[in-house]
C-alpha cells in the first residue's frame, strides 16, 4: 500500500495548514480530497488516503481544524472537545481550506471530495461551494441536514447512510433526498454511524464498508467519463 506524508497548504486568505497527501505508484487515475471525521486527520484518515492511493488516486486530507488547533488529533471519546473546535470554524474558512486542497491536486484529471462523519457534510458543502470538482461522496454527514436547507450541490453526489444511525434518522435522510433528489443514495440496514471506521469497533461494519468502498470507486469511474 502507498504511504503518504504531511505537507503544507496555503488557503486564499493566507492561512497555512497541514495536509496528509498520498500518491499512487504510477499515473493517477484522478484525485480525491479525503475529508476528516470530527476527530481530525488521525491515523484512520491517513490510512484511507493510503488506500485510495493504492487504488490509483492521488489523495489529500486537509487538516480542517488547524485554524483553531494545529495538528489536532482528538480521541474518539473526546466528542465535546471536537465540537468546541467545530463551533469556532466558519463555512468560509472550511471552503477556503478545501479549495486549497482541491487546487493542490487539480492536475490529476478530476477531483472528488470524499468525506466521513463531519467530513461527509464538508463534502456536501464542497459540492455546493467549491470549484474544480467533478462530484462528491458524503458518508453519514450529520450536518448535511443543515446545509441542504439552504444549499444545492453543483455536481453529482453519492450518499452513504447507516439505517441504525441515530444521528441521521431516516426522517433526516428523507429531507436530504427531498432537497437533492438527483443524488445517489445508499442505505445500509445493519450499519450505524461511523460504520466505515475500523478504529471504532463498536460501529465498524466490514461488509457495509466493503460495499460502500466499491460503490465509491464506481462513482469515481462514472464522474471520470
Amino acid at each position: 500500500m502507498a504511504h503518504g506524508s504531511m505537507i503544507t497548504l496555503k488557503a486564499s486568505d493566507g492561512h497555512s495548514f497541514g495536509a496528509y497527501k498520498a500518491s499512487p505508484a504510477g499515473t493517477a487515475k484522478g484525485g480525491v480530497v479525503i475529508l476528516q471525521e470530527i476527530f481530525g486527520v488521525n491515523s484512520h484518515v491517513k490510512h484511507v488516503c493510503d488506500e485510495y492511493a493504492g487504488d490509483g488516486y492521488v489523495a489529500i486530507a486537509p487538516a480542517l481544524f488547524d485554524r483553531i488547533e494545529k495538528n489536532a488529533e482528538i480521541g474518539y471519546a473526546e466528542i465535546g472537545r471536537a465540537r468546541e473546535i467545530v463551533g469556532k470554524l466558519l463555512d468560509s474558512m472550511l471552503i477556503a481550506d478545501m479549495q486549497a486542497a482541491i487546487d493542490d491536486i487539480k492536475g490529476a484529471r478530476f477531483v472528488v471530495p470524499i468525506g466521513y462523519c463531519y467530513g461527509g457534510a464538508m463534502a456536501y458543502l464542497a459540492a455546493c461551494r467549491c470549484n474544480g470538482i467533478s462530484g462528491a461522496v458524503d458518508y453519514y454527514g450529520t450536518r448535511t441536514i443543515q446545509y441542504c436547507e439552504t444549499m444545492t450541490p453543483k455536481v453529482p453526489v453519492q450518499y452513504h447512510f447507516g439505517l441504525k444511525d441515530k444521528s441521521i434518522p431516516i426522517e433526516a435522510i428523507t429531507k436530504i433526498k427531498a432537497a437533492h433528489p438527483v443524488g445517489t443514495y445508499h442505505i445500509y440496514d445493519d450499519a450505524d454511524h461511523g460504520f466505515s471506521c475500523d478504529e471504532r469497533p463498536q460501529f465498524y461494519n466490514a461488509a457495509a464498508t466493503k460495499l460502500a468502498k466499491e460503490r465509491s470507486l464506481s462513482f469515481l469511474v462514472d464522474v471520470m467519463q
